[in-house]
């Protein structure tokens, strides 16, 4: 399975590709959309849509997986997020894509063992699960994670599915 994560963000959106077989997590693509330098906001939002569309399909991921929205201190901060991510999601949902979301905690368990861990550890920990040479951007390692998250989200539930399947009577 080819899962897209999508860190969400008004400013700078990253992005990731990760491709799981079995046990096996490969590195497809990551970066990011900075679209902070468009004159106007609903043309940023429409830089996030239109860039992520592309990704999705130059490189067809079957599923997107994205930061759910986390609460903040800032209204305003949390409205423009809240924007970001609605684009977002709709660019999956277009292309035809199921959409999940997953909170901060569950990513960073999933990816670095504890919900309460580190930006850094978190880029550390990406570096070492898909074997990259080089500690990848903050922005590009939350996107990565949300995708490894995913992945081993849905190979957990299939075993357990395939697992419970095996005492029907």
């Amino acid at each position: 399975m080819k899962a897209l994560g999508v860190d969400p963000g008004s400013v700078v959106t990253g992005y990731g590709v990760v491709e799981g077989a079995g046990q096996k997590l490969t590195h497809v693509t990551s970066g990011f959309l900075k679209v902070g330098n468009r004159p106007s906001f609903p043309e940023r939002l429409g830089a996030i849509y239109q860039g992520l569309s592309k990704i999705i399909r130059e490189y067809t991921p079957e599923v997107m997986a994205i930061e759910s929205l986390f609460f903040s201190k800032n209204v305003k901060s949390a409205i423009l997020l809240g924007h970001a991510r609605g684009v977002a999601i709709l660019a999956g949902v277009n292309a035809g894509l199921e959409v999940y979301e997953y909170s901060p905690l569950e990513i960073k368990q999933s990816v670095v063992g504890y919900g309460r861990a580190d930006k850094g550890q978190v880029q550390e920990m990406i570096r070492i699960l898909l074997s990259l040479r080089e500690t990848p951007e903050s922005n590009m390692a939350d996107a990565l994670a949300v995708a490894v998250c995913h992945l081993n989200t849905a190979r957990s539930i299939a075993r357990i599915e395939r697992k419970e399947s095996g005492y029907r009577l």
